[in-house]
């Protein structure tokens, strides 16, 4: 029986255990700032075996560190009974966590940021890794393109960072550290995180000019936003007192649940996950970012697998003789159709278009990369270059051109000087659309949900 939720709000947590300290390894990692501080693994000088790791329950961690204060606030009670009308919802949401909160918590706990705050991928995307809003916003922490760009997350031909779940977190909390720094509140971030800081600025002056108050509750501001922070609240309110939702938290322990493995040769996806004996959908909810069915060694590139599969890859790696990877990419030197593109390269036309989603119709502009499988003329591995820069252009090729009638036409008066006068101009349409981005951050505008009638 689901008792009634607003006891989840007003109770307070009395806590009988504490978590262990951080889990750390003296596992080396590349020189790159941009590295994410996963416990990284060199299989070529690393053994998985040789890890280890404390166990304790991860919800008292999180527990422990929430800072955030609960306000009595109606918004919050039907957020709250919102959640509690939904255990099922609640509870496929949890249990698609697990594997991504020790890291989330790690690193909130590593910027000494509420806890509360490793909650908020339940808001944003029930914690998809393959969420993707209406306003192309992606990923668990559903980053806009623009500002994924600006956070220096990766979007090209073979990966989008904004679904990485390492590099994306890291991403989010800084940009929410940035934020609390900005507006000296975490419900404010928080509003600037998914309403836009520009946003927030203005609705602050606009009550300061009427003499009003400026914090999260007393802004105006749009419906989503002014739910946002309740949203967290009562997901708060689910961790502190699960039972009061009907819910079973799942069991996490208090260790790592992945570790990042280096890829030192290009690698096809599905062998990767056949070789760490994973289906290629577990597989694909670790490593949610890559776009194509290659994994590249350039670039820094790394993979996630549970500790134990881990090791399975690792051992499985050493007996595998045959290539690794049955990719290549390569640059079109020139505008032409895919049918033109395909004759040239020496690929099936299908094959062509299915890897690259071509579609029928379309031409490929010069400058692009496209994947193709590897042949003896192209053995290698993908380039440093193209694995960073990577882009695919598509466009409408141009309405044909009208033929010209004969300049003495059966039946035609038209002097030869009239019908040089009346030549048609051409023009050709461009299909460019425009990509739409957040101006002032993650001013994202859809959910999947809105306030109360979600049917997730």
């Amino acid at each position: 029986m689901i008792r009634w939720p607003y006891a989840a709000i007003v109770m307070v947590a009395v806590l009988t255990g504490c978590a262990t300290g951080d889990w750390s390894s003296d596992t080396p990692t590349k020189g790159s700032a941009k590295l994410s501080r996963a416990t990284r693994v060199n299989l070529n000088k690393q053994n998985v075996s040789d890890l280890g790791a404390p166990s304790d329950n991860l919800w008292l961690r999180i527990r422990d560190g929430f800072q955030m204060e609960p306000v009595d606030s109606p918004l919050i009670v039907d957020q709250t009974v919102w959640l509690a009308s939904r255990p099922d919802y609640v509870q496929r949401s949890m249990k698609r966590s697990s594997p991504y909160l020790f890291y989330i918590v790690q690193e909130v706990n590593a910027r000494n940021m509420p806890t509360e705050l490793a909650l908020l991928p339940f808001v944003e995307s029930a914690f998809n890794p393959q969420a993707k809003s209406g306003a192309k916003a992606m990923g668990i922490w559903q980053f806009m393109p623009k500002t994924g760009k600006d956070f220096q997350l990766t979007q090209n031909v073979f990966r989008d960072e904004r679904r990485d779940v390492l590099q994306s977190t890291d991403a989010a909390l800084d940009y929410l550290n940035r934020l609390h720094t900005q507006f000296g509140s975490w419900e404010l971030a928080l509003a600037a995180y998914n309403w836009g800081a520009g946003n927030i600025l203005k609705a602050q002056k606009r009550n300061l000019a009427a003499g009003l108050p400026t914090d999260y509750w007393s802004l105006s501001m749009p419906l989503e936003t002014r739910a946002y922070v309740p949203k967290l609240m009562a997901y708060r309110a689910l961790v502190l007192d699960p039972a009061a939702f009907g819910v079973t938290l799942p069991d996490l322990e208090n260790h790592p649940y992945f570790i990042a493995v280096d890829v030192n040769n290009d690698i096809d996806v599905a062998l990767a996950a056949k070789l760490a004996e994973m289906s290629v959908d577990e597989f694909k909810t670790l490593n949610p970012s890559f776009n194509k069915p290659v994994i590249l060694s350039a670039a820094n590139q790394q993979i996630l697998l549970p500790f134990g599969h881990a090791e399975v890859y690792q051992e499985n790696l050493k007996k595998y003789n045959k290539p690794l990877s049955t990719w290549t990419a390569v640059k079109v030197a020139q505008t032409q159709s895919a049918e033109a593109t395909a004759q040239s390269l020496g690929v099936d036309l299908a094959t062509l278009r299915e890897i690259n989603g071509i579609p029928k119709g379309m031409r490929i502009k010069a400058g692009s990369t496209v994947i193709i499988p590897k042949t003896s003329r192209r053995p290698g591995d993908i380039s440093v270059a193209l694995a960073e820069t990577a882009s695919l252009s598509l466009e409408k090729p141009p309405p044909p051109k009208k033929t010209k009638k004969g300049a003495a036409g059966k039946g035609s008066g038209k002097t030869k000087e009239s019908k040089s006068a009346s030549k048609g101009n051409s023009s050709s349409n461009n299909a460019a659309t425009q990509h739409k981005s957040a101006s002032t951050g993650l001013a994202k505008s859809a959910k999947k949900d809105p306030i109360k009638t979600s049917s997730n």
